[in-house]
């Protein structure tokens, strides 16, 4: 590996940059990987090569024949095997590509099959890191629906700082692992104790990285099912218990458990103006129905409700008092749903920096007053009663799920 020269910024001063949508995200991370100089480390929920997505898997393969290291590691529900010719174009120009957790013949049966690569990060010479909710897939598709009149609504952000190398030590220790997993299958027990050893130091420099992340204005918040069940979860908590003024979230999927509603109706009850972004288009019928169930308590407390319907709603961000003393902004992969705060490796920046809160800010409220319409408690309390039985049938259907999986939400 070659040793990076870009220069770095202080550890105690992050720099963060706000990128809305593959419009603004795919040329940065192009940029950055067309500079690299050591290697490109990138784990995404979906790899979709139609379209931009094209543009992504090119700048890959280009690093990968100068002689960059590049892992790409995929999830093996969202994008599974890629197809071909991209499979063999990547492999041929020196990608290294991993799938997490194969479904297998059983497929989504095994309930430990539920537990999936969720986040969206990408790390350039241990210097750049790409963080947030979106995939690589065209602004202007979707792999069930086909082409969009416009683009889905989604958010990234740029990153240098200290919270790099934690990002870093973090995808390294998982793709020894499944590297691991994979000799281990293949029978390679040497590569497979070479590689366990390649994690441990991995796990190692994680702790360093964290023991060092004290007084930043930025974090990296992770979520896994080991040491981090919960971490994304509480910082949402903690920033809307100490809300003084407004509460903006964004969210594609919302389903939140008992502690997230009364976190919000305590909010509103105690003055706060809490606004909900959600998803305001038909997409799957979990997605859609199990969510409307919690809408009432919440509208009735006085939370104002706004379903996007310009596009599909992707985004996974959040602003705390954008204009007040203690700002707080986050921008991840994490949905507010038991499957993202229960189940999936997730990864959320949380940023505590006035200029950038409002930027998002900004971008959610234009958002909100041009492709959401609000959510009226007369007209969700008179919804046809077909809709209800519906709603009810997804809502308990995702409680009798997460029963099997023995979680509580």
């Amino acid at each position: 590996m070659v040793t990076p020269t870009r220069p770095t910024k202080p550890a105690t001063d992050h720099q963060i940059q706000l990128l809305e949508g593959a419009r603004e995200f795919f040329p940065a991370l192009i940029t950055e990987m067309d500079a690299a100089l050591s290697d490109i480390q990138f784990e995404t929920y979906i790899f979709d090569c139609t379209g931009t997505g094209a543009d992504v898997a090119e700048a890959l393969m280009r690093a990968a024949a100068r002689g960059v290291r590049v892992h790409l590691v995929v999830d093996g529900v969202g994008t599974g095997r890629l197809p071909e010719p991209w499979r063999t174009r990547l492999r041929s120009a020196g990608v290294r590509i991993e799938v997490y957790s194969p479904l297998g013949p059983l497929g989504l049966l095994l309930p430990r099959r539920w537990r999936r690569l969720h986040r969206k990060l990408c790390v350039i010479d241990g210097c750049v890191l790409f963080c947030g909710g979106i995939n690589v897939l065209d602004d202007f598709y979707d792999p069930n629906h086909g082409p969009l009149a416009a683009p889905r609504f989604d958010f990234a952000v740029r990153a240098v700082g200290s919270l790099v190398q934690h990002a870093s030590d973090t995808m390294e220790q998982l793709w020894w692992r499944m590297r691991a997993v994979s000799d281990v299958r293949h029978r390679r027990l040497s590569l497979a104790l070479a590689d366990m050893r390649a994690a441990s130091a991995a796990r190692l420099a994680i702790k360093r990285a964290q023991s060092q992340r004290r007084g930043m204005r930025a974090a990296l918040l992770l979520r896994d099912n080991v040491l981090h069940r919960t971490s994304i979860e509480r910082a949402y908590l903690r920033a809307i218990a100490q809300a003084r003024r407004e509460v903006i979230i964004a969210n594609a999927y919302f389903m939140p458990g008992g502690k997230l509603r009364r976190a919000l109706i305590l909010a509103a009850r105690r003055g706060v103006r809490v606004q909900l972004l959600l998803q305001g288009r038909y997409e799957y019928f979990m997605q859609y129905h199990a969510a409307r169930p919690v809408y009432g308590a919440l509208l009735a407390a006085g939370v104002e409700i706004y379903e996007y319907e310009s596009s599909f709603l992707h985004a996974k961000v959040a602003v705390v008092d954008a204009q007040g003393r203690r700002a707080w902004a986050t921008v991840g992969s994490s949905n507010l749903d038991p499957l993202s705060l229960l189940l999936a490796r997730e990864a959320n920046v949380v940023v505590r920096d006035a200029a950038f809160a409002q930027q998002l800010h900004a971008r959610l409220v234009r958002a909100r007053d041009a492709g959401g319409r609000p959510l009226d408690p007369h007209e969700y309390a008179a919804r046809p009663w077909r809709e209800r039985v519906l709603d009810r049938v997804a809502f308990g259907l995702m409680r009798a799920a997460l029963w099997v999986t023995g979680n509580r939400y």
